[in-house]
Order: C-alpha cells, then structure tokens, then sequence
C-alpha cells in the first residue's frame, strides 16, 4: 500500500490571500476617506454660506407681527368696535408630514366643526406653507389646557393669542359700521400690499369698517424666533414693530341711534338724521339689523344661509342701497321749482276736484282725497298734500326742466358718503328713458313724477342730505361718518373738516322762505298732514309727508290697506328739519309697507329730533294753532 502526505497548512498561499485582501481593504478605506473629505471640503468650502444659513434657520425663522386693529368710537366716546383677547388653535403647514392625519387627531381632543374644517382647507389652498393657519378660533381655557398637554404629539401646531373684533353693541348702527371677516382668496389677490397683511386672518367687509380699511389696520412688524426642532417657540428677538391702526371717532350718537332704532318697534325702514351745520351723520338706521360678530371669525353656513334668506333681509343696506320713491316728501322741491322758473304764481290758485285728467284723456289720475281739495295755492298745496296741483305744477314745468332742477339737489347721484356700497336713486328724464326704456316719454308720466312715483327713486341718504340742502337755502356739504381720527401713541386726534360742495343759487330767497314756511304749516297748522307731530311740540319743526305706492291701482279699483298684505302695503316716508327757523339737523324717514307718513313715519322722527334737542337745547317757543282735523296723506 502506497502512503500520501496532505498539506495541512499552504503559508504562501495564505499570504498571498491576506495581502491581496489588505490591498482591497486600503484601496476601499482610502476611496471612502477622500471621498469624505472631498464632501467635506465641498460642504466646508465651497457651500459654507448656503448650509450656514440652513442651519440657521433650523433654529430661526421671521415671524409676522399683526398690527392692533384701530377701534371706533361714537361721538361721545362710546366704543362700537373694539378687540378682545383670543386663543386659537393654528397650523404651520410645512412642519406637518400629514395635515389630514394632524387635523383629525386634534378633533379627538377639542370639538372641530364643519365649517372650521371648511375654511381650514380653503386657507391651506391660497396661503403659503410657511404660514400658520387657524384651524379653530376662540378656544375656551380647558380646550387650551387640553392642546398644551398634548402639544409633544403636534409638532408645527401652536395656540397663538390674539386680538379679535368684537363689537359690545351688537347690532346697532351696523350697516353704517360694518364688518370684519376673514381675508378670501379674490381680496388677497387685490390687496396694494399683501406683505401687511402677513399673519393677519380678518380685513374690513362692509361699512366703515371696509371704507376705512387702510386706516384701522395698520401696518405689520417683524420678529426673529428661534425654535426647538420641533417648532416650538425658545425666544423671540424683536425686528422691527408693527404700527397700530388709527381710531375712528365717529358723527353717530350711539345712545340717539338706540332711539331711533326702538321707535321702528317691529317695522322695516330706514332712517338717516344729519347735522346741518357740518354734514355729520348722527342716525343711520337700517332695520332690521343683524348681530356683526357672528361674522367675525366665520359664520357657519347654516346662519349665514338664513340670514341670506330670510324674508325681512336683515343684511339689505336700506339707508344706503334701498330705492324707494319719495312720494309727497318731492313736492316742497318740486314747488320750489316751479318758483324759480316763475311758472308758480304763490297766490294763484288751482282747482282739486280730486282727480286730474290730460287733454283729450279720460284717464283719471286721482288725489289721495277723494273729495278733492278744492282751490289750493302753494302753500295749502304743500301744506295738505294736494296731488293734483302737483300734477298740474309738473306738467307745466315738463320733465326735462323738473329733473334738472331737482339733480341740482343730489337726487339721481351719489352722497360721497364715507361707507361702501352706495347706489343712487332715479330721477327720470326724456333722455334717461330713450337710454334705458328705449321707449318716448309720456306726459302721463310726467304726472306721477310730480308726486314722487312713477320712475322717480330715492335712497334714505339722499333723501335726508337733500332736505339738509333746503333746510340751509340751497349750502351743501358732503355727508360723513367719521369726524376725526385719533392716534394711540401721542394721544392726538385730528379732525376731518366737513366738505362743502357746489351750492344751490336761487333767484330770489323768498322763494326758499316761502317753501320753508309752507313745510313749518305742514307740522304747526292745524291741517298739516304731520300736525299730531306737532301740535305739543316745543320746538318749531318743517316737514312733509309721503305716501308711496307699492303696486299700482287700477282705475276702476280702491286701495284698502286692510284687505292688502303687509307686503303690498304703500311705505310711509316723512322728512324734516329742525328748528325751523334756524335749521340744525335734518331727517330722513322711511317706513317700509307703514301705510301713511304722518301716523307711522313722522312720530319716529320727532323721537329722534326730541332726543337730539334734549341733549343740544334750543329757545323756541310751542305752537299755538286751533285743534287738528285728522288728515290722511
């Protein structure tokens, strides 16, 4: 048998294998370094000013300073709209791996409704990741208990105090006043200056509140923050401070426009008192009213749903937007016109028989007196609201020559009034109706233009500024509703002068006188249509009453208010001015579906003129005249 030796131990071979291993093990080592230090000389060297500023951002980024928002004040300093402390739960959306995920958990913690959630994901589609946005308002001190403890679990969710509107009086004065609300989509994109809006949620909608937008803002600070790695606040450096909104003090008296308002009771109208002597607005009233701070940090859709719809539409601006036509309250200008034009002989008389018919007509356009008035010159005319001299007064001026002479008192243009929103009313011309009826003019309506129907419309607004123009023979002065504007940090307020405009040249000033004297009968005679106003009052006061339809009538059919609907009803208007002698404020009066001015709208403003002279005493002494004989229009 042949024996064989085995190798038990190739030390050559090993060696070789070791070496060869070694090498591949260097070779990999000192790739690996060089490429490390390649990285680091890149990262050290080359990008050392990019990831320097990276890193410190990590730890700081520059946070927005929201401006206090101006507050507004009545005219004896009561505070309509001031700001209250607020927590809110916010999100920073670039901190946050899954918002759905975040949003959802945090409504097992605090209650998060529907339109919170609504108007979360419409923020998070228009704003920029780097800002925080509020997913709930107005958080309860348990609910803000709850978030704290929780927070470790929320990286990039925060409470963040603030200041929101709040509006102590509620409704009152509200569509002079407005609104805030939260900032949409098409506002930021028509903002002058997004960046001062910058963490700002709410911005004027209506009102002073939008009018004066610019002014009550302010503008927007800057703070450097440094932050934890997972968001939360460690210090904060201040950059540059935000500027606080200016105050608005206001013409409106506050507690004269609670009067107001109460005098309506239950009624919908409008109504609009101004100070002669400088255009300040004193009253703006437009009822019914709605609460502003429902709509402060979003209303729910159901709310804003019935307030849209309901029937007595409680957001329809009536003393700024509503149209009505003026009725009787026209004919004192019309009956100045047909002075100045000297078509009026003051004593000449016409005959009422209480209808009046066009030459060759046999339609019967009747007076609100069915028996007629008999004879009547301007002033009875004026003073027992005689249609038919009215539609005979008309008819002689023409339409073209009455509807200039009465735009020369603002009717058929706009107030200048510092609130948004404003429409003028109609003052109807041949012209007027080929441009927008495409149809001739008919005297027919050249009739009805005379006693305020027809085409003719008015706004409250205007209503009131153009009796203040007659009230002070034909001066002007651009209605306001912000008399200064006040400066929280030196304390000082400036005031805004009144701004007159182009006034009103008559021929002669007794033709005013004699307007004005028939306007005091219409209050202080014992057959004025407004004397129940008057017969106890301590003051003189010059006015008229208006009745304006609703629907027309058929010639053949009577109007019988109790067999028609309240909605159908003719609205009641009534204006006036105060003392009469030497004029200080003037009124505006509209009564929607009130039925007859001197029974529904006169007494609400002789409440508010008493509340006004109670507070501004005047001499004057009470009229004397025989008992009244109730009139009807």
């Amino acid at each position: 048998m042949i024996k064989t030796h085995s190798t038990i131990k190739d030390h050559f071979r090993e060696t070789r294998l070791f070496n060869l291993r070694a090498i591949i093990a260097f070779i990999t080592a000192s790739i690996l370094i060089l490429t490390l230090i390649a990285r680091l000389i890149y990262l050290q060297i080359v990008d050392h000013d990019l990831y320097s500023t990276l890193s410190e951002d990590n730890r700081f980024h520059i946070s927005a300073v929201v401006p206090t928002r101006g507050l507004v004040y009545d005219r004896n300093g009561v505070i309509l709209a001031q700001n209250l402390p607020s927590y809110a739960l916010e999100i920073l959306p670039e901190r946050i791996k899954d918002i759905n995920a975040t949003v959802k958990s945090l409504g097992e913690l605090i209650p998060i409704s529907e339109s919170d959630l609504e108007r979360f994901y419409e923020q998070l589609k228009i704003s920029r990741p780097f800002k925080p946005i509020a997913l709930r308002s107005r958080l309860t001190d348990e609910e803000v208990a709850r978030i704290a403890v929780n927070r470790h679990r929320f990286p990039g969710v925060d409470i963040a105090a603030s200041l929101i509107r709040h509006y102590p009086q509620g409704g009152l004065g509200v569509h002079a006043l407005g609104y805030v609300g939260r900032i949409s989509e098409s506002e930021l994109e028509t903002l002058k200056d997004e960046s001062d809006y910058d963490g700002t949620n709410f911005i004027g909608k209506t009102g002073i509140e939008k009018f004066y937008e610019s002014t009550l803002h302010g503008h927007v600070g800057v703070d450097q923050v440094e932050t934890n790695a997972t968001g939360r606040t460690l210090r904060v450096f201040p950059q540059v401070p935000s500027e606080p909104g200016l105050d608005l003090h206001l013409t409106i008296d506050a507690s004269m426009q609670a009067i107001a308002e109460q005098a309506f009771g239950e009624e919908k109208g409008a109504l609009v008192a101004i100070d002669i002597t400088d255009g300040g607005i004193l009253t703006f009233v437009s009822l019914p009213t709605f609460d502003p701070n429902l709509f402060v940090t979003g209303i729910d859709r159901k709310t804003y749903t019935e307030l849209q719809n309901s029937p007595q539409n409680p957001m329809f601006n009536r003393a700024l937007r509503g149209r009505y036509p003026p009725g009787s309250t026209v004919k004192p200008f019309i009956g100045l016109a047909g002075l100045e034009t000297g078509v009026v002989d003051p004593n000449m008389k016409t005959y009422c028989p209480g209808y009046y018919t066009l030459q060759g007509d046999t339609h019967k356009y009747r007076d609100w007196k069915k028996t007629g008035h008999g004879h009547v010159d301007l002033e009875t005319a004026v003073v027992q609201s005689c249609d038919v001299y009215f539609y005979d007064l008309a008819l002689t001026l023409g339409i073209d020559r009455l509807s200039s002479f009465l735009k020369q008192f603002g009717f058929n243009s706009l107030t200048g009034v510092d609130i948004t929103g404003e429409v003028t009313g109609i003052m109807p011309s041949r012209e007027w109706k080929r441009q927008n009826r495409r149809q001739p003019w008919y005297p027919g309506e050249t009739l009805i233009t005379g006693i305020g129907q027809g085409y003719t419309s008015v706004t409250p607004l205007q209503l009131a500024a153009a009796t203040a123009s007659l009230a002070s023979y034909g001066k002007r002065i651009q209605p306001r509703v912000v008399k200064a504007i006040g400066n929280t940090n030196d304390h000082s307020i400036q005031e805004i002068p009144p701004f007159d405009e182009a006034p009103i040249h008559m021929v002669k000033r007794e033709n005013w006188e004699r307007i004005i004297s028939a306007m005091t009968k219409v209050v202080h005679f014992w057959r004025g249509t407004a004397y129940k106003i008057g017969k106890d009052s301590k003051y003189k006061i010059a006015g008229k009453t208006g009745t304006a339809q609703v629907f027309s009538v058929k010639q053949d059919e009577e109007y019988d208010a109790d067999q028609v609907k309240k909605s159908l009803r003719d609205h009641a208007l009534f204006i006036a001015f105060a003392p009469a002698e030497n004029p200080k404020t003037a009124v505006a009066v509209v009564v929607e579906n009130g039925g007859h001015g001197g029974s529904a709208a006169a007494p609400i403003a002789k409440k508010v003129m008493d509340y006004y002279f109670e507070h501004n005493p005047i001499e004057s002494e009470p009229s004397t005249e025989a008992p009244p004989v109730e009139p009807v229009s």
